[in-house]
């Protein structure tokens, strides 16, 4: 059965899951690449995102190879595609990471404006979906072929999905680290009333890892 999971998100200390004034410089907002600083060392950051081999092992690892474990598709917010708003001034802009994305599945950006598919290397096809959360997650859904789908943010997007009750497992990792503004994750969100449990709490010395899951979809077996 299809799961839609958050994997891997970060907040700061203060729940800010990205920084102000995000920009071409700033990916993730002023102070935002301060957040990922737990994942940029693991083994699974350097191999599926980098190409490269090495990397650290142990609970931030963990945490990060389950994040693409059993993925058939992605949904991204517009931001996690790019900086440019409004209307595509043209077609040149291909996604933050270049020619080689690190999806490797169908990947469907939530956007107010068209554009054709963008297919990229290493198995990544970019469809703009102009439906609303709804219609990209039933297209991410047959996509998936039975796997999961995962939802890559931003904090908007995650909101609009946990509103809606369409989140399944959440992981969101705590950084040690404070930001002046920005986004917070759960602003506006019960999250209680909403039906989420934490059902793992595990700190390394990079991070806290959290993982929610829905109520109604708790099994007898808690996600190692």
């Amino acid at each position: 059965m299809t799961r839609v999971r958050v994997e891997c998100f970060t907040i700061s200390l203060n729940g800010y899951g990205a920084g102000p004034n995000q920009d071409i410089n700033n990916p993730l907002g002023i102070g935002g690449t301060d957040l990922p600083q737990w994942l940029f060392p693991t083994r699974t950051f350097q191999r599926n995102v980098l190409g490269a081999d090495g990397g650290e092992s142990g609970i931030d690892d963990d945490f990060a190879a389950q994040g693409f474990k059993n993925v058939g598709a992605w949904i991204l917010g517009r931001n996690m595609f790019g900086p440019i708003r409004g209307s595509w001034p043209d077609m040149n802009w291909k996604g933050w990471w270049g020619d080689h994305p690190p999806y490797h599945v169908p990947t469907f950006i939530l956007t107010h404006h068209t554009r054709p598919s963008l297919p990229m290397k290493g198995g990544t096809t970019f469809h703009f979906v102009t439906g609303g959360i709804h219609e990209a997650l039933d297209r991410a859904r047959d996509a998936a072929n039975g796997m999961d789908v995962r939802i890559g943010g931003g904090p908007n997007t995650i909101q609009q999905y946990l509103r809606a009750g369409l989140i399944d497992d959440l992981h969101v990792a705590i950084s040690p680290v404070l930001l002046g503004g920005g986004e917070r994750l759960f602003e506006g969100i019960d999250m209680r009333a909403l039906g989420y449990q934490c059902v793992q709490f595990v700190a390394s010395e990079k991070a806290t890892h959290v993982v929610l899951r829905r109520q109604s979809t708790m099994t007898p077996n808690n996600r190692n």
